[in-house]
């Protein structure tokens, strides 16, 4: 049975095309709705176009990179797979998507954030009597742009020295890429929740007593602090996580089974412990995830599409543009230990 996607042209103009991405270009070109109820169900359009010319990227039995450039059109896909397996890096470990409650995807540099604080007669639910106003909350845009960083790295290699590798080798250095561009947009969000996005809302920050060491009481204290918002997200450096697991009451039988069980770490508090090198010694950020940070993307992972088309490796880019804004100032605080 002859399927649209085996006769399909590929060409370099669908990297171009505004507002798209290729992936979205050929998922319109060839829909995935054609293939329901066939063997192709549940591949995408990308992923069909890879075994239109048996291009196998990982597993035991993968291709080499070669197999991309057999055909002008199978080089086509070369950027996509890269970028495809760059942001699989990027996800792998990735705890932005604990720590961030919105993700907002523009096209372009100049993006204004929304605010509205919580606290005080504005947010509070008063009876209305008859006749009466109803209190209002006003939301109102941030005086100053979010601002926006390209983040990426330089893929430096030769074809002949790529050429006959497996692409399954191939992939893990991509992977390693994605991790490290994951970890400066960690870095940036970072800097956001503790000094804010630019417009005058720096987190909060507690600091412990001169020779106090960090305990349970000092947790509660710091958890209290949250109202009107929860603190269902911690995030520590190294040497604080340290601390937290010798309290007493982080060696509750059950707190212990459940990391042995599923590998994740909850405080007795209820909030998901994470830890990473991003934060300096001796802090941590407690957040309320669900209205604390938002995270801003100009467009997807960019590859320099001409250059791998034409195997020009020798120094091939793979960028982002990213930001990050504070949606609520008082859903995030700073716990200096």
């Amino acid at each position: 049975m002859a399927y649209y996607y085996d006769n399909l042209k590929l060409d370099k103009g669908m990297y171009r095309e505004a507002g798209r991405s290729f992936s979205q270009v050929l998922e319109r070109m060839d829909p995935s709705e054609r293939y329901k109820g066939t063997s192709l169900e549940g591949l995408d359009a990308f992923q069909r176009q890879l075994k239109r010319f048996d291009i196998k990227v990982k597993g035991a039995g993968s291709d080499v990179v070669e197999k991309f450039f057999q055909t002008s059109d199978a080089a086509v896909l070369f950027p996509e797979y890269i970028a495809r397996t760059v942001r699989q890096g990027m996800e792998e470990g990735d705890i932005l998507p604990h720590i961030t409650a919105a993700v907002t995807r523009i096209e372009g540099l100049d993006y204004r954030s929304i605010a509205s604080e919580a606290g005080g007669q504005e947010k509070e639910l008063k009876l209305v009597e008859e006749g009466t106003a109803i209190p209002e909350t006003t939301i109102k845009v941030q005086a100053n742009l979010v601002q926006l960083k390209k983040r990426g790295r330089m893929l430096v290699a030769s074809y002949e020295a790529v050429r006959y590798q497996k692409l399954d080798l191939f992939s893990v250095t991509l992977r390693q890429i994605g991790a490290h561009i994951a970890r400066t947009h960690l870095e940036d969000a970072v800097n956001v929740l503790i000094n804010g996005d630019g417009n005058e809302n720096p987190a909060e920050k507690t600091i412990l007593v001169a020779g106090k060491t960090l305990d349970y009481n000092a947790l509660v204290d710091f958890w209290a602090k949250f109202d009107p918002y929860v603190m269902n997200t911690l995030l520590v450096s190294g040497d604080v996580m340290l601390q937290l697991l010798k309290l007493p009451e982080f060696q509750n039988p059950l707190t212990g089974l459940n990391f042995q069980g599923t590998g994740k770490l909850t405080t007795p508090l209820g909030a998901n412990l994470l830890r990473t090198s991003v934060l300096t010694e001796k802090t941590a950020i407690g957040l309320d995830r669900r209205f604390a940070l938002e995270m801003v993307q100009s467009g997807d992972v960019v590859v320099e599409y001409d250059k791998l088309i034409d195997r020009q490796l020798e120094r091939a880019a793979i960028t982002t543009i990213s930001g990050f804004a504070k949606v609520f100032s008082e859903a995030s605080r700073v716990l200096a230990v």
